[in-house]
């Protein structure tokens, strides 16, 4: 029984001292290193950070003001929280590279038809909320509406910025076998 400590190993203990075990600079580091620091510096990824930023100003606007004098502004923050919690979520799985491990899915299209979608839905609402500040003039929530339609219009123009992108980034050469042969 004495030199029973000598024939143990322990392996997993040395891996977890390497990787920082169960602290939290080590879960820190390991989620540091998993994430796509080429995409925080790319343009897409500052525009989905304005979205997220702009779209919860926006959310919050509307949702701060007594939206049921104008029924148009269900719509709005419908549409302003769907889409920013479907942004952050996105952002988020692109970052880790979510994408990669889903590898059937074609990103390149599904991001440009999500970017489409939310331009032409972003529109509407953003339409809904700038006639429907006229009913708020007289209050103290005009200031609120007529803000949010303001931050409504430029979230628009983000997915409408991004939507171009996407579209550009789906009609690029991905590496296509028949696209980059030279015909003889």
């Amino acid at each position: 029984m004495a030199d029973f400590p000598s024939k143990v190993t322990t392996e997993t203990g040395s891996q977890n001292a390497q990787q920082g075990g169960n602290s939290f600079s080590g879960l820190a580091a390991n989620a540091t290193a998993r994430m796509d620091m080429s995409f925080i510096k790319s343009i897409p990824s500052a525009l989905m950070m304005a979205q997220i930023v702009l779209g919860l100003l926006h959310w919050a606007l509307i949702a701060s003001s007594p939206y049921m004098w104008a029924p148009a502004n269900g719509w709005v923050l419908f549409v302003a929280v769907t889409f920013w919690l479907l942004t952050s979520i996105l952002f988020l799985m692109i970052l880790f590279g979510a994408q990669r491990r889903l590898a059937a899915v074609p990103w390149p299209l599904v991001v440009m038809v999500y970017h489409g979608v939310a331009t032409i839905l972003y529109l509407t609402a953003f339409l809904a909320n700038a006639t429907s500040v006229q009913p708020f003039y007289h209050s103290y929530f005009f200031g609120h509406m007529a803000a949010a339609a303001f931050f409504g219009a430029v979230v628009m123009v983000a997915y409408g910025v991004s939507a171009f992108f996407s579209y550009l980034d789906w009609k690029g050469d991905g590496g296509n076998a028949a696209t980059s042969t030279v015909p003889t």
